[in-house]
């Protein structure tokens, strides 16, 4: 009998691995695990997500096709260009950046409908009990934490509605004890009431009670019309295997044309420049793809899915040269997340991802529940001929994007990162080094990152690249053509990224990224 791990779970945040894993000891499947681990990771990260947010998801069944669920919210019916008379562009932050639904509790709602056809399933009582607990007496306040709260002072301190996201008025400090007694007192209410009380009960009615006086356009008819959804992958197959991620309004697409180019690519190269080269100009063709199609699906100029093709990938695969850096740059997507990923005793996997988009999202605090309002819609464009103009019932561009693998030597991979606009390249540079140039998956995740564009608060879209990277790559990569600065090492900038592994035999492989306060946690059931 193998005594090795046949269960684990990565997180951000070690609070969030311990829940999860402690799921699936009881037994719980892959998705009650996921759904506990959410409710724990946005008591502990409010900064990065929360019930406020949205939700993505990527399922997976032994010998069956990974499914996903959608859980982005819609602009408000009330959330019009007329709503913004007079301003060039949304607001990032205060009640009319509060202008899209939170999909997340319905995605929850949603896998674990999905999850009861599995088996018998546990309490939400019992899934919710440590997140509970943990609002109830109190948060340690991160590094990532306070870098946040320092970041966001000026723009959202003022609200006395965000006075829990404070210490006496300041902002939080590395260590400190923060208590969220009324986000405690609402997932209490959601475990005793169900989760549809979040859109159609006495929740639903406090929120939009809250978001209206605030100033935001959503009333408690959006709560009510909100459902998410569950949908089909994209997939491009490689000669490492199948890879799936998720359709618009995500830049999936993004994430899969990065590693299939690479695939067609990376035996030009012979070396680490080589190689990170190579993914930075394949990310070059996808961010252009992405940015020139990805909308709200009723938009779609095309099927996403022949982005993926053959014909348009070799085609992509012209404009890629091994000595010359193709100039950039173009439009830049920000955003901070959380992903986690999990496999239970049954082999059955979860990649999810879960977003408040920026730090504490709108800063729109809901005084009775404690909940942090989401800004995704600032995604949306106020110019009539953007494929991002704002309507009612529409979904903005979301950076959020859960990945998985099937790979051809039978193993199966749940990866992912935060990161806005670094989310795919992340998840190339580790699906690379680890299935492409037999790193270990931890040493994959560790090493020196990169990051091409713009990210939040930054008007540069240069190269960004860790220190202990530039040490042994940076001049090859300046003489190839790219403009390129150096950041300090195991940088927050550059995401914080995870991957579980279940090898043929059964055994379960877990790796965390040391940029966050994060860990893989495994065990054998």
């Amino acid at each position: 009998m193998t005594d090795k791990p046949n269960i684990a779970f990565t997180a951000p945040h070690f609070a969030a691995s311990q829940v999860g894993l402690s799921i699936l000891e009881k037994g719980g499947t892959a998705i009650e695990a996921m759904v506990a681990a959410a409710a724990s990771i946005a008591v502990e990260y409010p900064h990065m997500n929360g019930l406020g947010g949205d939700g993505f998801w990527l399922i997976s069944e032994p010998g069956k096709a990974p499914i996903g669920i959608d859980a982005a919210g819609v602009a408000a019916r009330g959330a019009t260009p007329e709503f913004y008379a007079g301003k060039k562009a949304i607001p990032s932050r205060g009640p009319e950046a509060a202008l899209t639904m939170a999909g997340a509790v319905a995605g929850w709602q949603k896998a674990l409908s999905i999850s009861q056809q599995w088996q018998s399933p546990l309490p939400l009582q019992t899934l919710f009990d440590t997140a509970i607990s943990q609002a109830n007496w109190g948060i340690e306040v991160t590094q990532s934490l306070t870098d946040a709260s320092n970041k966001t002072f000026d723009e959202l301190a003022h609200d006395e509605h965000f006075s829990p996201f404070l210490i006496k008025g300041k902002a939080l400090k590395k260590g400190k004890i923060v208590k969220l007694t009324k986000l405690s007192q609402t997932l209490a209410h959601l475990a005793e009431k169900g989760l549809d009380d979040f859109y159609r009960g006495e929740l639903a009615t406090m929120l939009a009670d809250d978001l209206k006086a605030a100033g935001s356009p959503i009333r408690l008819a959006d709560f009510h019309d909100y459902h998410a959804t569950v949908i089909e992958p994209l997939s491009v197959t490689t000669s490492k295997g199948k890879l799936y991620n998720l359709p618009a309004p995500t830049q999936g697409v993004a994430s899969l044309i990065i590693l299939a180019l690479y695939d067609k690519v990376q035996h030009l190269g012979s070396s680490d420049a080589d190689m990170v080269h190579l993914l930075i100009e394949c990310t070059k063709q996808a961010f252009i793809a992405r940015n020139k199609h990805v909308t709200d699906p009723s938009r779609l100029s095309v099927d996403l899915q022949t982005l993926l093709s053959d014909n348009v990938l070799n085609e992509m695969a012209t404009h890629i040269a091994l000595d010359k850096a193709q100039p950039w740059p173009y439009e830049a997507k920000k955003g901070d997340t959380i992903w986690m990923g999990c496999c239970d005793s049954e082999g059955r996997m979860v990649s999810y991802i879960q977003s408040l988009y920026w730090e504490f999202g709108s800063g729109v605090v809901s005084p009775q529940t404690g909940i942090v309002w989401n800004n995704r819609g600032t995604s949306f464009s106020l110019d009539p001929h953007s494929n991002q103009y704002l309507a009612p019932g529409l979904k903005p561009f979301h950076t959020l994007n859960p990945a998985f693998a099937e790979l051809s030597d039978g193993r199966r991979m749940s990866y992912g990162t935060m990161g806005g606009e670094g989310q795919p390249q992340t998840q190339a540079a580790l699906f690379a080094r680890h299935i492409y140039h037999n790193q270990p998956i931890a040493k994959a995740i560790a090493l020196g990152r990169w990051l091409l564009g713009r990210t939040w608060g930054d008007e540069s879209h240069n190269l960004k690249a860790e220190r202990d990277l530039v040490e042994y790559v940076g001049a090859s990569l300046v003489e190839r053509g790219h403009d390129m600065v150096t950041v300090d090492p195991c940088n927050e900038l550059m995401g914080h990224a995870g991957a579980i592994i279940r090898e043929p035999s059964g055994e379960v492989i877990g790796a965390s990224d040391p940029r966050s306060d994060g860990r893989a946690l495994s065990a054998r059931i």
